[in-house]
């Protein structure tokens, strides 16, 4: 018995409609435990929303997306693997303080340039007793180039703008 081509593709579909179940299914037994998952916003040298997933104890994922406005409104993206390095017991009636330390990528641009870079993270914060919200202040110096593109030419430099990425989360 031979196969058809339309006996193929139909296979294919059928293959890929299971591929596609099993991912949603992941996908919900993930966001069952919905306490590992938080997102918030970051303002300083840009706004972006932030998402992060805490996992294996003091670890976290997080990931941020949005505008940064270093030498012109851009779009910016960061993701980076987090450690709690310590937490600190300094006003035990509002809550307790945290420092995080990082490494990622960010990626961003605009029309005729962009830009790409190992960032590192640094942050300060703290997590209030009576509500599930946090503060913090982070540097996020990133080291890469700009390039920029168009009319028939390109030019890559050092972007320095990327040691300014402040921010309050």
């Amino acid at each position: 018995y031979l196969f058809s081509i339309c006996d193929i593709f139909n296979l294919k579909l059928f293959a890929m409609k299971k591929f596609l179940l099993a991912i949603f299914a992941m996908l919900c037994v993930a966001g069952a435990s919905a306490q590992d998952w938080s997102v918030g916003g970051r303002l300083g040298s840009g706004f972006q929303a932030v998402g992060t997933y805490a996992y294996n104890g003091s670890d976290y994922l997080e990931a941020r997306f949005g505008a940064a406005w270093l030498g012109g409104v851009s779009a910016d993206f960061t993701v980076l693997h987090n450690w709690q390095i310590c937490t600190m017991d300094w006003t035990p009636s509002a809550g307790r303080w945290f420092f995080d330390a990082g490494v990622g990528l960010n990626v961003g641009g605009a029309q005729g340039y962009a830009y790409v870079g190992v960032a590192g993270m640094a942050r300060l914060g703290i997590k209030f007793n009576d509500a599930p919200v946090s503060l913090s202040v982070d540097y996020t110096p990133v080291i890469g180039p700009s390039i920029s593109y168009g009319g028939g030419h390109s030019s890559a430099a050092f972007r320095g703008l990327g040691f300014a990425n402040f921010g309050i989360t």
